[in-house]
């Protein structure tokens, strides 16, 4: 413990402070003139807005800037000379450009202790790191210390265990490739898989059912099939705030005669109408209507209203066979029809629409929309993968779109959106505890060393042996572990268990409070910040959501000649890690990010010239057999599955709960206190229920709550919730977390992909 008997341990969740709720009518549409105006507020506020309106002008542009916020890609083509960034591509600016600065002084002044009582948006808002601090055991003040020291007190805590799977290297998904693969090369030789990342616990579930049943773990479809489709289906998923460029896409699809179907347990202004700030003339009407029909669907209803679609397209099928399936497609491109039929059989509709949430006649009329088209795309986020039966309930989208012959083909397929920058592109450079044999086969041919074999730990078994005394080192290369881990009291007792914990970032996070024996945290450069090597400037590479490969490169002057860049990080820490026994030259490959990209086109398919092609303004794709209908890595055809549904069964005083971000927020990082789209302001602790279950529970608008959930007999706590009336299914509850992640349980997560459960959390509500 760092903490002496004297001196009270770090929070890891600050006290309860409101903050002044206010409330007011939930917004009918996204974007349009109250995203500009945010826009500029958090831009002048934030920078010297001079220099943050000159990096928006190069942000997603060809050969500028991308984007550290979500992996929306860019169009192929044009590229909007007005901006071709959102609001919260602003904010994340803005929290880059930050013009406060947290420095030594900053941490002088400041104990560990008092830092950890703050929330995590006052945290955010301290500025950014300036130089290499370090906590040591029995310390309440980070102090400056050396690179070099830095290091080598890495590489002696690391050389120190009894084996190397007592580390554990996590990553998040803003990390660039060309970091990324030199990360997973010295872990590796290290000699440890424990690679856990953020996609364990975002969309772990999309990887698991596509690669089953396409035969790659990411989506099939590129931006241009959007503007050719016939109907787009969105699922679990908010464009408004998490993916705004989003909506363009889908305006344009409309333009186009697309139809649109949402299904979401929240009515979100982003999936309603679209305002587009680029076009001035539609600032002065109501926008673009998106969704011609909307399902609101209970928390975790989307398997059963699938389930109910298929067996209502078979019948449908039936009375006129190949009107409605593509035959063709299944028998030529497909295997497991009869399977997936016969199971579908056994299903009641009733019983379906009952566990959807939908009425029968609501399903029925989407069923009919659907048999109608041929292309179709499906879309989807976080609502989907964080359930028990994720993988189940993504496997039975593909199969709707396998029986429609909808992918692998121009204007249809899967699309999985993701959230970080380049969380696809990290797992693509061997980001993964579970490394395939070809893979390791092709480090160990290129670099000359004998590559681990066992399987490491994901996010959820990296926790539970730090708890356990079975991992003893943790380095975090970006991210906020705490914030963004399940069971925050179980997670922060796995921290302080570490003798070192150490943390690359670019401003302060709750992770650096709650720590091990001994803490560093290594400030790096962030995206927009010019980045100096030996050989001069260099640009880095990041993959977008749908497998577009291409360059990204800062223009701005580090605030600090303190920081490093994530590669050279990587590199100090495996040269005093590894020593002599490294087969790798390290210092050549930071100093010319090249000679990292002509290893990455060595050893991973698919990047071959990739020197040349990242050189290509728009960038490049990446082979995807899914998209070219091959199905060759799963024997050249996809797979109808068969996935079983049990409904949730829930006590009468029993809700399911689910945690969602605020608009004023990017996964763990807080931009504001406002969710404008859903009429909350200036308050996170709130708890959004349906106005019939407050009343069946003697609830009032603003009632004081504990949220308490229940698991195998176990029961968590989340103090002092406000309560508020909103649209949402009954038995059905919504919070933002980090707030209230102390309520997911480690333990519960879903099957084969061992996703935490954030979106299925059982819960009872009590009054204070």
């Amino acid at each position: 413990m760092s903490a002496t008997e004297n001196t009270p341990l770090p929070k890891a969740q600050p006290p309860v402070k409101f903050t002044g709720l206010k409330l007011s009518a939930p917004k009918k549409y996204a974007a349009g003139v109250p995203a500009l105006i945010s826009t500029a507020k958090h831009i002048i506020e934030e920078t010297e807005p001079g220099r943050g309106f000159k990096t928006l002008m190069r942000l997603n542009q060809k050969k500028g800037v991308d984007c550290p916020g979500c992996a929306w890609p860019d169009p192929d083509d044009h590229r909007s000379a007005l901006g071709e960034y959102c609001e919260n591509g602003a904010k994340a600016i803005a929290e880059e450009l930050d013009k406060k600065r947290a420095d030594a002084q900053f941490f002088k002044q400041n104990s560990v202790y008092e830092l950890s009582l703050l929330s995590d948006y006052e945290i955010g808002k301290k500025g950014r790191l300036e130089e290499p601090m370090v906590l040591y055991k029995g310390e309440q003040y980070y102090t400056p210390i050396s690179w070099d020291n830095a290091f080598e007190l890495i590489g002696k805590e690391l050389n120190k265990l009894n084996h190397p799977d007592e580390a554990v290297f996590y990553t998040s998904g803003r990390t660039s490739n060309e970091a990324a693969f030199l990360y997973q090369l010295f872990v590796r030789q290290f000699g440890t898989n424990n690679l856990p990342d953020c996609s364990n616990m975002c969309h772990e579930s999309s990887g698991v059912a596509l690669g089953e049943t396409t035969g790659i773990g990411k989506g099939s479809v590129k931006l241009e099939d959007f503007y050719e489709t016939e109907l787009i289906i969105i699922l679990g998923q908010n464009p408004g705030t998490n993916h705004p460029r989003m909506m363009s896409a889908l305006q344009k699809a409309k333009k186009n005669g697309a139809t649109i179907i949402s299904v979401n347990p929240l009515q979100e202004a982003g999936l309603i109408s679209f305002i587009n700030p680029q076009h001035p003339l539609e600032m002065l009407g109501s926008g673009t209507t998106l969704s011609d029909e909307y399902l609101q669907v209970k928390i975790n209803g989307d398997l059963p209203l699938f389930k109910a679609l298929i067996k209502l397209l078979y019948e449908k099928e039936q009375t006129n066979p190949g009107s409605v399936f593509d035959l063709d497609f299944i028998n030529n491109k497909t295997k497991g029809y009869q399977d997936l039929i016969e199971s579908i059989k056994e299903y009641d509709l009733e019983e379906l629409a009952v566990g959807s949430g939908i009425s029968l006649s609501e399903i029925r009329k989407v069923a009919e929309i659907i048999a109608s088209k041929k292309k179709i795309i499906a879309c989807w986020a976080m609502g989907l993968t964080q359930h028990k039966n994720s993988v189940k309930t993504i496997a039975e989208i593909v199969n709707l779109l396998l029986l429609k012959g909808s992918i692998a083909k121009p204007g249809a397929g899967t699309c999985p959106v993701r959230g970080h920058s380049n969380v696809q592109g990290d797992r693509t450079m061997g980001i993964y505890e579970k490394p395939s044999d070809s893979f390791l086969n092709n480090l160990e041919k290129v670099f000359h060393f004998k590559a681990p074999r066992k399987h490491g730990y994901d996010t959820v078994d990296a926790i539970k042996a730090m708890e356990r005394g079975k991992a003893h080192v943790f380095i975090g290369m970006g991210g906020n572990f705490l914030s963004a881990t399940p069971d925050t009291e179980y997670t922060a007792k796995a921290l302080r268990n570490c003798r070192l914990t150490v943390h690359v970032s670019t401003k302060p996070n709750r992770s650096h409070f709650v720590h091990g024996e001994v803490a560093l945290i290594l400030p790096c450069l962030a995206r927009t910040d010019k980045d100096i090597q030996a050989s001069g400037p260099q640009f880095v590479t990041v993959e977008n959501s749908m497998g577009v490969v291409h360059s990204s490169e800062g223009t701005l002057e580090p605030k600090s000649n303190k920081l490093k860049s994530e590669c050279a990080i990587v590199a100090g820490m495996a040269k005093a890690t590894l020593k002599s026994e490294t087969t790798v030259n390290w210092d050549e490959l930071v100093s010319n990010y090249d000679n990292i990209r002509d290893v990455i086109e060595k050893t991973i398919p698919g990047f071959d010239n990739y020197n040349q092609r990242a050189r290509i303004p728009e960038g490049f794709y990446l082979p995807n057999c899914a998209r070219e209908g091959t199905f060759s890595s799963i024997g050249g055809a996809a797979l109808l599955t068969v996935n079983d549904w049990e409904e949730i069964k829930l006590e009468s005083n029993q809700f399911i709960l689910m945690t969602i971000r605020t608009h004023d927020q990017f996964n763990t990082t807080i931009y504001g206190l406002h969710d404008r789209y859903r009429g909350i302001y200036n308050e996170r602790r709130v708890l959004m229920m349906n106005k019939n279950d407050m009343q069946k529970h003697g609830l009032n608008e603003r009632d004081n709550v504990n949220i308490i959930s229940h698991f195998n007999g176990e029961k968590r706590v989340a103090e002092r919730f406000l309560v508020i009336p909103y649209n949402i299914p009954e038995q059905c509850l919504a919070t933002y977390f980090p707030e209230a992640n102390v309520l997911v349980p480690i333990d519960s997560y879903a099957d084969r992909s061992q996703t935490p459960t954030s979106k299925s959390v059982i819960v009872t509500v009590e009054r204070l």
